[in-house]
């Protein structure tokens, strides 16, 4: 479908706002996603007396996570105002202070510059229609030498179905056009190839520090799961994470 800013921008928040919070589980920190853990990664190190902006912070619970971490500030920023509100409601009951702001992540909404010394996304850095304006801003958000750490859906497992035992392409990897999904409730969103981040991130002035991909195998025999999402991640990576780093 033809890319429509303001459809999308609709669509994406009342999902968030009403069916969203029931989708949040295994992307909030420690966990980046599916099988992969902040805690067997070790992407942030120390974050003790350092500022901190989460890009898509959903309920709060991965800006608690640096908060219990000491951090010296939290920001966050959502589309959704119910995300905001639970993430304010999350954090006072956990004794901390955050300034939370409602906004697409593409616009400018007073965020200070040069200001941060890590920017984060779980989960939600692919939700945004405008890739390199947004890591533009982000760029913008980050002291020299800032770090920004970013979790997605793997491209290649949005592109794979199940068919008779078999996992086949559905969709080809190169196509980046947006599309509806039902998740209990209509989303739309876009998959992008990994050429596409990269590009993004060194268009922005960004170097790439690490990227990961792989499942990791203790959290998978950990859980003993056998959920359709195990068998995929078995066989091919589900999420991806970005450590890149401000020039």
């Amino acid at each position: 479908m033809k890319m429509n800013k303001d459809l999308i921008y609709k669509t994406n928040s009342f999902y968030w706002d009403t069916k969203g919070n029931d989708f949040l589980g295994a992307i909030v920190l420690p966990f980046y996603g599916a099988f992969v853990s902040e805690e067997k990664c070790r992407l942030f190190g120390d974050v003790s007396g350092k500022k901190m902006l989460e890009i898509g912070c959903g309920n709060g619970k991965s800006l608690q996570y640096h908060g219990d971490r000491e951090a010296s500030e939290l920001w966050g920023i959502d589309l959704s105002e119910k995300q905001i509100e639970r993430a304010a409601q999350h954090l006072t009951s956990c004794g901390l202070s955050a300034r939370l702001i409602c906004s697409p992540m593409e616009e400018e909404c007073g965020i200070p510059r040069e200001y941060f010394d890590f920017v984060y996304s779980i989960y939600a850095i692919g939700w945004t229609t405008d890739l390199e304006v947004t890591f533009g801003r982000v760029a913008s958000y980050l002291k020299k030498d800032g770090i920004f750490i970013f979790s997605w859906s793997h491209p290649i497992h949005r592109c794979v179905t199940e068919e008779n035992d078999r996992f086949v392409f559905r969709k080809s990897y190169f196509d980046e056009a947006w599309y509806p999904i039902a998740a209990e409730g209509e989303l739309l969103l876009a998959d992008r190839k990994l050429s596409t981040y990269v590009n993004a991130l060194a268009k922005a002035g960004f170097a790439v520090e690490r990227m990961i991909e792989q499942t990791d195998d203790e959290i998978m025999q950990s859980r003993d799961d056998n959920s359709d999402l195990a068998k995929r991640a078995k066989m091919y990576p589900v999420t991806f994470v970005i450590k890149a780093r401000k020039l």
